[in-house]
Order: C-alpha cells, then sequence, then structure tokens
C-alpha cells in the first residue's frame, strides 16, 4: 500500500534518473520533460553504479530536495548468473553508501514482478514475496538493502512492460512483433495458454510521475488487473501486420503458468488513472516500431 506525503500532489524539485538509457528511463524522462520537471537523467556511462568511487560520486551529484528513480539493472538478456547477480547487488550496495549520510527527499526503486511465485491466486502488496531464480531474489535482495538503509522509498514493482523501444526481446508482445516484422511468423511456447498482465510502457511513466508528485512512499504493483494469454497477446500481434502472420505453437517444454494481480490498492491510490487497453498500446507499439 502506499501513503502519499505530498496531499494535494506537487512538483519536485528535481527528479534525477539512475538507468535514464534504458526503456523504462527513455519513457519516464520524456514524462517528466513534458511535465516541465527539472530532470537530471543519468546513463551508466555518466555514473557507474558499479565503480568504487561510484558512492562519492553520487553524493556531489545528489541534493537534498532531490526525488531519486533508480532503474540502474543488469536485466536477463544481460546474464541470468551469480556474477551478473552481484554487480547488480553491487549497485545498490554503493548506492546505499551514498544515501547513508547525505540522503535526498525520496526515493523510488523499480523492482519487478519476478520477486513473487507463480500461481493460480492473485496477487497483491501484502502476498509474500517469494522468488524463484535469481533475477527475482537479486531484485527482493535490493528491496531489503534499501529497506534497511532508507525512509522515504517506493518501491515499485511493474509487470510484463511492452512498447515500440523495448530492447530485451523478452517472451511477450516485444518478441512476437519483432518475429512478425522479420519472419512473418510468431514462434508460441504450447498453444501460449499461460497468462499474464502486460503494461503499456507509458502508463509505467504516468503512474511513476504521479508517486513522484505524491511524494508516496510503500510498495505498489504496476499491473492493470486483467491478465491475457500469450495465444491471445500473438494473434493480436498478428492482426495489425498487412499480410499473413502466422502464430505457430511448439511441443511443450515447461508447465503452465499464471501471474495475475488485485489492482486494489493502485486504485485507491489513484483513483483517476486509467490503464491503456491491451489492444490500444498493441497498436501504438506497431506503429512506433513502423
Amino acid at each position: 500500500m502506499l501513503e502519499h506525503r505530498n496531499t494535494p500532489a506537487r512538483d519536485p524539485e528535481r527528479v534525477v534518473l539512475l538507468g535514464a538509457g534504458g526503456f523504462i528511463g527513455k519513457a519516464l524522462n520524456r514524462r517528466l520533460v513534458e511535465a516541465r520537471i527539472p530532470t537530471l537523467p543519468l546513463t551508466s556511462s555518466d555514473l557507474d553504479l558499479c565503480a568504487e568511487d561510484a558512492p562519492a560520486r553520487l553524493k556531489e551529484t545528489l541534493r537534498s530536495g532531490d526525488s531519486l528513480v533508480v532503474l540502474s539493472a543488469l536485466t536477463p538478456d544481460r546474464g541470468r548468473g551469480i556474477d551478473t547477480f552481484m554487480k547488480n547487488l553491487k549497485m545498490i550496495e554503493n548506492l546505499c553508501a551514498a544515501l547513508g549520510d547525505s540522503p535526498c527527499a525520496h526515493v523510488v526503486y523499480f523492482s519487478s514482478d519476478a520477486v513473487y511465485p507463480l500461481g493460480t491466486g492473485l496477487i497483491d502488496e501484502e502476498s509474500a514475496a517469494a522468488p524463484t531464480d535469481l533475477y527475482g531474489v537479486m531484485h527482493r535482495s535490493r528491496e531489503l538493502m534499501l529497506l534497511q538503509s532508507l525512509r522515504q522509498l517506493c518501491i515499485l514493482r511493474p509487470s510484463l512492460i511492452y512498447g515500440a523501444d523495448d530492447t530485451h526481446n523478452s517472451y511477450g508482445p516485444n518478441r512476437f512483433r519483432r518475429q512478425a516484422h522479420a519472419e512473418g511468423k510468431i514462434v508460441i511456447g504450447g498453444e501460449g495458454e499461460e497468462t499474464r498482465d502486460h503494461v503499456y510502457i507509458d502508463d509505467v511513466a504516468s503512474l511513476t510521475h504521479l508517486v513522484l508528485t505524491h511524494q508516496s512512499t510503500g510498495i505498489l504493483n504496476l499491473a492493470t488487473g486483467n491478465a491475457t494469454d500469450f495465444g491471445s497477446v500473438a494473434r493480436h500481434v498478428a492482426a495489425l501486420f498487412d499480410g499473413e502472420v502466422e502464430v505457430c505453437p511448439t511441443p511443450r517444454k515447461f508447465p503452465i503458468t499464471h501471474r495475475s494481480f488485485d489492482t486494489t490498492a493502485l486504485l485507491k491510490a489513484f483513483p483517476d488513472f486509467t490503464f491503456t487497453s491491451l489492444e490500444e498500446g498493441l497498436q501504438l507499439a506497431h506503429e512506433g516500431m513502423n
């Protein structure tokens, strides 16, 4: 659940984005610039959070009135082993060292719904975080490190995010769109029976903007509350192309899994927010690709 420190909402003095060169970082930076909020976007080339001098450089950069959004992470496409896991923890170790005696006004950490196990029940913010792979364990470990070190902290746990600028090529709308464009077909696991909650990138940016202006603290899942099976998503994507795109099932290698969300907390926190429908979001992503 979230608690809003700013009621009514007001713009932060400045927002510093760590990981501004990534998929979410670029979209959030655009949103904040449109809202005329002073923003300092930093990429890994500007500040390497794994470097030994990272704490000192962060201290020099941050101001006491800043809101800090932490997006920096090595995602699974960059590696799934222990080495990647430890580098991700090092980033937050250095961040906590920088903020320990020089805290800023507000910190927003982007985690992942991978901290929750797969299952049939509805997930909410009170559900147990029990990750089953190193990526989920990494995010949960980073959450705990930040919770131990900071007071004004908001943890966001997004579900599967899609949009035209995604670079990760993860299974789902982003990969399906690229496959359809390059090969004229979409390959799905089994019949695509697994269900997931798919969130359009601009909605993620807009919700983060709301969190920043309300200076919200606590934990919030970023999910629409509408889980859709991958087979249906693939057919939606295929229908957006002028030529015929075949959706190709494959022999199932893994058990069918599901993840669905109860979005009561999100609707309570931001009752006027409306998500982009999956159909509209897929159309926008398709248009952005072309």
